[in-house]
């Protein structure tokens, strides 16, 4: 089952990269797509519980959508922006997901919805 997750997260992963590919974002933007919102883990400084959410919030593919249909309806420059804002988040997320790295727990960095990070038996 494991296994089959993961492709799913990858297949998800692939059509964001797709998106920006068809979209011709410049390749600088990959690069957000990998770690940009990874700087989420800066909250982990305040503790386990504001680091969990500040993490969470950044990587939650719920919240993810909520910004790029933001995008669609605002309709305009800004909007084109926020949607690819989005679609980055979107990826990151599914890339995470796709690798082991799950939403975090408020016991630590390494706690996370799909097991400890590093623990193969997961």
């Amino acid at each position: 089952m494991k296994t089959l997750l993961q492709l799913e997260e990858a297949a998800m992963f692939g059509i964001c990269i797709f998106f920006l590919v068809s979209l011709h974002i410049p390749w600088w933007a990959y690069l957000l797509v990998l770690a940009g919102p990874d700087i989420s883990a800066a909250g982990y400084f305040f503790g386990n519980r504001i680091g969990a959410e500040c993490y969470n919030f950044f990587h939650h593919k719920g919240i993810a959508i909520v910004i790029f249909g933001i995008g669609v309806l605002l309709n305009s420059p800004l909007g084109d922006m926020v949607s690819l804002a989005g679609i980055m988040l979107f990826g990151h997320a599914s890339m995470d997901r796709m690798l082991g790295m799950g939403l975090k727990l408020n016991d630590g960095f390494k706690y996370t919805h799909l097991g400890i990070i590093g623990n193969r038996n997961n």
